[in-house]
This record gives C-alpha cells, sequence and structure tokens, in this order.
C-alpha cells in the first residue's frame, strides 16, 4: 500500500469516527470539552502508533491461537505508559478523562488496526497506519468538541469567547453530544463526496 494511500484512509477515507463509526464511547463521552476531545485523541494515536508498530514487529512470534491475547497485551502496556504520564504530569486532565483512558484498551479501532493491518503488513506501514488512524480519530474527537464546548459553555479550549453569557447546557449533556456527532457527521460526510 502507498504512503500517501496510507495517510489519506486514516484521515478521510477510513477516518475511524466519521466513516468506520469506530470508538463513539469516547467520543460521546470525552467530547465536552475541545481540550478533552484533543487529548484523549492523542493519547489513543500515541498506543495505536505504538501498538501497531510493535504488533507488525512481533507477528510472526505471536501463535495464532492467541494473537488477540497478545495484542491486548501490547496495546495495555502502551495503555499504561500513558496513564501513568498522565497521573504524574497532566493530573487535571487525567482527573476530567479518568476512565476512558484505561478504556483505549478494548477500543474497537486499536484492537481492529492490531487485526486488520498490523498484523498484515511491515512495520514502516504499520506504523504510519497508526499515525494516521490516530490523527484522525484526534481531529474528529477535537472538532465535536469544539461545537460542543461552542454551544454549550460559550468557550473553546477554556477560553470564554461570548463574555458573561451561558451556552446551551444540553450541549455539554449527553444528548447534545448525540445531536452534535450526529450533524457533524452528516456535514463530513457530504463535504466527503
Amino acid at each position: 500500500m502507498k504512503t500517501a494511500d496510507i495517510i489519506r484512509n486514516g484521515l478521510i477515507k477510513e477516518n475511524p469516527t466519521w466513516v468506520l463509526v469506530l470508538g463513539m464511547c469516547p467520543t460521546l463521552a470525552t467530547t465536552t470539552s475541545a481540550i478533552n476531545g484533543l487529548c484523549m485523541g492523542l493519547a489513543t494515536a500515541f498506543v495505536l502508533t505504538m501498538s501497531n508498530t510493535v504488533i507488525s514487529l512481533l507477528k510472526s512470534l505471536i501463535p495464532d491461537k492467541v494473537r488477540i491475547p497478545a495484542f491486548i497485551v501490547i496495546i495495555a502496556a502502551f495503555v499504561t505508559i500513558v496513564k501513568m504520564f498522565m497521573q504524574a504530569y497532566l493530573p487535571s486532565l487525567f482527573d476530567s478523562l479518568g476512565l476512558f483512558i484505561d478504556l483505549i484498551v478494548v477500543n474497537c479501532i486499536v484492537l481492529g488496526r492490531a487485526e486488520a493491518f498490523a498484523s498484515k503488513n511491515n512495520v514502516g506501514q504499520s506504523a504510519l497506519d497508526g499515525l494516521f488512524m490516530g490523527l484522525g480519530f484526534t481531529w474528529a474527537l477535537t472538532l465535536v468538541g469544539m461545537v460542543r464546548e461552542l454551544l454549550g459553555a460559550g468557550a473553546l479550549f477554556g477560553h470564554s469567547l461570548i463574555g458573561g453569557a451561558d451556552g446551551m447546557l444540553m450541549f455539554i449533556l449527553p444528548p447534545g453530544g448525540f445531536i452534535c456527532l450526529g450533524l457533524l457527521m452528516a456535514l463530513v460526510n457530504r463535504m466527503r463526496r
């Protein structure tokens, strides 16, 4: 597969959020603000890139009978690194994202890319696939977070844009997440065509 195809697939053609509709739990739960969406996306991108790389390196050593458990152990190791880093250096962000960092281990994007791509391709392509699938997920989460924060709190990345005005609380609550995601998904898919 060509490098340009891998990049295009991750960002647009096979975007995990807009096209494949994967990872909806973190997409809806962590995007109450743009910074949460951005950081959750970057954490997932790191785990995707690193786990794809290691799985591609070890694919010939992992027996078929334990392939999925082995993938989960590799993914869990990188999630633990992300979690410990956030706890040590970004405690307020860690408190905000909480349980959803641990759930990266079972995120269908990460495990799906390990099974569908990393276990069948070389190390360079697998790392690139993980990076751009992760960046595609990151821009989707950030966009949803920006719209929800702007409409729900009148702010963007924590900075108030509408002086003293309150936003529409619904967009910060779960129903607003569903509405925002659905409208953005329709808009992005319309623009893709």
